[in-house]
């Protein structure tokens, strides 16, 4: 009885020893990159007692790239703002310009604006000036403003606009902001903001042409 328990034993052994030995997981070959060999990783033959036989083997890490291009524009509706002739009565004289922008630049825009000069400067006689300050005797105005068009060409969610410059211009080193957003928008043709110039003067105004020149900026958020 003993020699028998004894027997049976050894055969069930010899049968796990048999399974162990022939149902084992056994690298069959290796998953690569090319280019880089720490991406290498075993692909093995998995032969599991009682189910199928199955190859496997997986790399992981491989990466897709792609790159959009920055585009920025600004287009200017004129070359020139015209006041024609000022009324010495205080009368308020105004022109405008329209402007465009077309960006994908991911935190939007801001456009800037700065005098030539820092003021309406007579052309005969550059210490002549038509501002705000009152050095020469002469209160005068000279300002910029801008507002937003009715219109909106971005149709990216959370998109907002701000264009409300009023502002006295009195020097040729600040840059008065024009407008400034915080997402993309397309260029299409549908102006985005209008830029004003007034001025007025008084009957102590001397006689003459009278001339800024304007530097705009348009710089894309990242």
């Amino acid at each position: 009885m003993l020699k028998t328990k004894i027997q049976k034993a050894v055969a069930v052994m010899s049968i796990i020893a048999i399974a162990s030995s022939t149902f084992a997981v056994t690298q069959i070959g290796t998953g690569s990159v090319v280019t880089d060999g720490a991406f290498d990783t075993a692909i093995n033959w998995d032969d599991t007692f009682g189910g199928t036989a199955n190859a496997s083997g997986s790399i992981t890490g491989i990466i897709v790239k792609a790159v959009v291009a920055p585009t920025l524009n600004m287009a200017i509706s004129d070359k020139e703002i015209d006041l024609g002739t000022l009324d010495p009565g205080w009368t308020v004289a105004s022109g405008t310009l329209d402007l465009e922008i077309g960006t994908n630049a991911a935190s939007g825009v801001q456009i800037s604006v700065k005098s030539g000069s820092g003021w309406l400067t007579n052309t005969a006689n550059a210490a002549i000036q038509i501002n705000n300050l009152t050095t020469d005797g002469n209160a005068e105005s000279y300002v910029f403003k801008s507002a937003l068009n009715a219109a909106t060409d971005s149709g990216v969610t959370g998109f907002s606009a701000t264009a409300a410059l009023n502002t006295e211009v009195n020097d040729n080193a600040t840059e008065h902001t024009v407008y400034s957003t915080n997402k993309p928008e397309t260029t299409n043709g549908v102006n985005d903001v209008t830029f004003t110039v007034e001025s007025a003067i008084n009957y102590g105004t001397p006689a003459g042409n009278y001339q800024d020149t304007l530097t705009f900026t348009v710089l894309g958020n990242i």
